[in-house]
């Protein structure tokens, strides 16, 4: 009587076991696979200055695991990515910086473009903004190649670079985006400059996150500029831009 109730017992358990393992399996598949769409646009300044100057104090410490958090976090709290497919694209992030980081020359930092080539196909799978997925991982790589090879290039040319990699994901003429683009590329230059000098104090940091505060600020700002005026357009009549355009012309 014992033991059959002790098999009763264990095949109660089983089943319970087995039913939660699939209900795990269907939530890490819902998770990452389930269609959804995000709001780009929607996102916090202050917040991802934040998360960015914490991830370049990790990358420059070489934390390679703290950088994982970090974009998981950004991810997730910027981007609206759930939590398993967020720590899924960014592994292909964190593992780019460090293969780049590695590199010498172009055809070295090159090898880290398959995972940036993942990582916004992935961001672009959900994105509400249809970018184009490659050109965005192209320009991610060319902007960190130029700031590798910043003493072979022009003054302006790292600011061009990170305004057209933001110009592609949100599709904004890269002359509205200048500023977002000086001011990130200026917070750069004073981390850089400082780690050359002798190391980056908490002040430089702060500084630092100041400017990146600045910089994701302006970037917003045009952004919703630019979805406002667009919005605008679209709600006005056929003919009333026909008969603008013929009192001009």
């Amino acid at each position: 009587m014992s033991s059959e109730r002790s098999r009763r017992t264990r095949k109660i358990v089983v089943r319970v076991m087995v039913l939660v393992l699939a209900l795990l399996a269907g939530g890490v598949l819902y998770d990452l696979y389930f269609p959804r769409t995000t709001h780009m646009r929607e996102f916090d300044p202050d917040e991802v200055a934040r998360l960015e100057t914490a991830m370049w104090r990790s990358y420059y410490d070489q934390q390679r695991l703290r950088l994982f958090n970090e974009l998981s976090e950004l991810l997730r709290t910027q981007y609206h990515m759930p939590l398993i497919r967020s720590n899924h694209v960014a592994y292909y992030a964190a593992n780019a910086a460090f293969v780049f980081k590695q590199g010498k020359e172009r055809v070295d930092y090159e090898k880290a473009l398959p995972d940036l080539l993942k990582f916004y196909g992935e961001i672009r799978k959900l994105s509400d903004i249809p970018f184009d997925a490659e050109r965005a991982a192209r320009l991610e790589l060319e902007w960190w190649i130029i700031h590798r090879q910043r003493a072979q290039h022009a003054p302006g040319d790292l600011d061009k670079a990170l305004a057209e990699l933001q110009a592609e994901i949100y599709r904004v003429p890269v002359e509205r985006l200048m500023e977002h683009g000086r001011l990130r590329a200026e917070a750069m230059t004073i981390r850089d400059t400082k780690a050359e000098n002798g190391g980056v104090t908490e002040a430089d940091w702060a500084r630092i996150n100041d400017l990146l505060r600045q910089s994701w600020r302006s970037l917003a700002r045009v952004i919703s500029i630019h979805q406002i005026a667009n919005e605008s357009l679209s709600k006005t009549p056929r003919f009333a831009i026909t008969c603008r355009t013929e009192r001009h012309s």
